[in-house]
């Protein structure tokens, strides 16, 4: 069975991105810092289209992100600019460049209609109008029985987390304190139940393994 799952690097207090985002900087301050494990990882350069890096604790858990993936569901600020309201400009493809990492379709939640956006190397951009089930359901159709990916942001993780909805979530906390920004658990609730299954350390970085419990 097709399983939501979702991979996010966090703070020691929180937060996903740090404060203050925006179109030149999205991580917001300091949020760069959270990747800083990854990116020097031979999987991610390759995935990224670069040679070279290096190979840790992290290779492992980073290619095992990547298996059985077959669409992904993403909120409107990971794809684009802050802000909101209607797409200022087609234009706009993402922050990844003409050929994205993700090689699936991608549905993005929002609230303003747009046409799908195809992309080099297999992704295309779809824009989810109908709420987040709507999306999750349009997401596993088209990864005909492979799992789907929730690539952030916040806002649209927590929301996935509290309709109960997300069955994997993995944590990979960074020794960093953001002191705000977007924050992960916000207006989740005590009802959600999460099962450890996994710890792994690794340089820079704590990965924690959860399983929603139903």
């Amino acid at each position: 069975m097709s399983k939501l799952r979702c991979h996010i690097s966090v703070s020691l207090d929180g937060f996903v991105a740090g404060p203050n985002q925006s179109e030149e900087n999205p991580l917001g301050e300091g949020g760069e810092r959270l990747h800083d494990w990854v990116v020097p990882l031979a999987a991610w350069r390759e995935a990224h289209g670069h040679e070279g890096g290096t190979v840790d604790a992290s290779a492992r858990i980073f290619e095992e992100a990547r298996e059985n993936v077959g669409a992904g569901v993403m909120g409107r600020n990971m794809f684009g600019p802050i802000g909101g309201g209607p797409w200022r400009h087609d234009e706009w493809k993402g922050w990844w460049g003409d050929e994205p990492p993700y090689r699936y379709p991608v549905f993005v939640v929002t609230h303003h209609p747009r046409d799908p956006v195809e992309m080099q190397g297999g992704t295309t951009y779809h824009f989810a109008t109908d709420g987040i089930e709507a999306a999750l359901e349009r997401a596993k159709e088209a990864a005909d029985g492979k799992d789907v990916m929730l690539y952030g942001g916040a806002q649209v993780v927590n929301e996935y987390l509290a309709a109960g909805l997300l069955d994997v979530l993995e944590l990979h906390v960074v020794p960093l304190l953001l002191g705000g920004g977007a924050r992960l658990f916000d207006g989740v609730g005590p009802a959600v139940k999460l099962e450890q299954v996994r710890s792994v350390e690794a340089p820079g970085v704590t990965h924690l393994k959860y399983a929603a419990v139903t």
